[in-house]
């Protein structure tokens, strides 16, 4: 860390006026210092992994590949910050590491199965030294997955390596596979992180758009489009003293509104399509 203090922080300013630089003409130069600007979230994280793989300059040799990768796709017009983004790229580069290298878990890499594999040790010891025996039910309980996955586990610690270059039989065509080549490597984590921040500012832009509303335009934006159990049009005309036709009017001026407020902050990215008309 204090070797990277040399390379400055960027602003947000700087850092966009960079990455549209890199995204637009390709620029090594600005490419280059949004890396070395990040290299300390890098550390940051590989911190964070330090229990399951004790030596920290691997974890960061990896993350900085994260880091790199998530340079080179970063998009700057999408309104998510780099950070943010690199850190999904930089954790599931260092998670793969870290599964390819653990002496156990190989076949499996659900969500339970990794929080099992770098906690259960973790959360036995820390029972035992509070005075409680660590049975199954309780760390299961403590670890928020089944028994049945801790039991899991538990077997699978206490078993020998398993190769994942070992073939474990054969495709129609005759050709062996192995386990290598059946271990899937998830969501991507652009598309992760780009689906969360895009849903948040999205949320953002109508909770703006709902300061410009009042009276019954608030009313059946609120109820009928920021709920998950929305009122049906035939409630809202009951409640307004009109029919249900009237209603769906009324839900259709606002929803015109709604368009070209979307439409002007974020293009044609939402497409404001009709709510439910039961």
């Amino acid at each position: 860390m204090h070797e990277l203090r040399r390379y400055p922080l960027l602003t947000r300013e700087a850092e966009h006026e960079l990455a549209v630089r890199l995204f637009e003409s390709g620029d090594a130069d600005a490419g280059r210092r949004l890396v070395t600007a990040n290299l300390r979230l890098v550390v940051k994280i590989a911190h964070e992994y330090r229990q399951a793989h004790r030596n920290l300059l691997d974890l960061v040799q990896e993350g900085n590949l994260g880091l790199l990768q998530a340079v080179k796709k970063y998009d700057p017009f999408r309104g998510v910050k780099l950070s943010s983004y690199a850190a999904w790229w930089i954790r599931a580069y260092m998670l793969r590491f870290i599964l390819a290298n653990a002496r156990l878990v190989k076949l499996g890499t659900t969500q339970a199965q990794r929080k099992l594999f770098f906690n259960l040790g973790k959360e036995r010891e820390r029972l035992e030294r509070l005075g409680f025996e660590p049975e199954r039910k309780l760390l299961a309980e403590r670890l928020d997955v089944s028994e049945q996955e801790v039991t899991e586990m538990e077997l699978r610690l206490g078993a020998g390596e398993a190769s994942l270059d070992a073939p474990i039989g054969h495709d129609d065509d005759g050709a062996g596979r192995t386990r290598m080549e059946l271990i899937g490597g998830g969501d991507r984590p652009d598309t992760r992180v780009e689906e969360v921040e895009f849903r948040a500012l999205v949320r953002r832009k109508l909770e703006e758009f709902a300061t410009t509303l009042a009276g019954r335009d608030l009313e059946i934006f609120s109820e009928r489009w920021l709920t998950e159990d929305p009122p049906t049009l035939q409630a809202l005309g009951d409640r307004f003293g009109v029919s249900r036709e009237r209603a769906r009017q009324l839900e259709r001026r606002m929803l015109d509104r709604l368009k070209g407020f979307l439409e002007q902050a974020l293009g044609s990215a939402v497409d404001i399509g009709p709510a439910s008309e039961d």
